[in-house]
């Protein structure tokens, strides 16, 4: 196995209210663990953040339509967690639809790692983190939902994808197993 960790979308933007705020410090020691533990057995770290454009020009047709502003670029909102353990040497990917994968240079990015297996930690599950993992599904990687590392601002709809994900294209690990698993 020959292994990446992607976080996807830990922005400020999403964690100013709700169940991702009360959840955020949590979330970020079980990130920043994950991606120690990354580091340590030497994987490709690679951060995803969503970003628009002002007008929304860029943004997919609800957030166009409904006319709601966020993580829109040159503001804090679109900006990783400052608490997070980033590293300037790790990969950034910028994206514009729920998919890591969707008109970005992921597909290039990851080819060019070897990589057969990603390891996926961030928000919202029922979203961004849920269209990556079928879309890596479907590019025939091998995905592990780093289960301590990912959260949604909607209880429901975190647990439905869960059980949705696990029961079809993903295995869900702790940080303990992701470890032990990498060893």
């Amino acid at each position: 196995m020959k292994a990446t960790i992607i976080i996807i979308d830990v922005l400020q933007d999403f964690f100013r209210e709700g169940r991702l705020k009360e959840h955020r410090e949590k979330l970020v020691k079980s990130i920043n663990e994950l991606v120690n533990i990354g580091r340590e057995r030497g994987l490709p770290i690679i951060w995803v953040r969503q970003e628009f454009k002002d007008d929304l020009s860029d943004a997919f047709l609800a957030l166009r339509k409904n006319g709601n502003k966020i993580t829109i670029e040159n503001t804090e909102g679109c900006k990783f967690l400052s608490e997070l353990d980033r590293q300037e040497s790790e990969h950034e990917i910028v994206k514009k639809r729920y998919s890591a994968f969707f008109k970005t240079e992921m597909d290039d990015l990851l080819d060019r790692l070897g990589v057969d297996t990603l390891i996926l930690a961030g928000v919202n599950t029922h979203a961004c983190i849920r269209m990556a993992a079928v879309d890596a599904y479907q590019r025939d990687y091998e995905v592990i939902l780093a289960i301590d590392c990912i959260d949604s601002y909607d209880e429901e709809f975190h647990k439905a994808s869960l059980l949705y994900l696990e029961k079809t294209i993903s295995v869900l690990l702790s940080n303990e197993d992701i470890k032990s698993k990498l060893l």
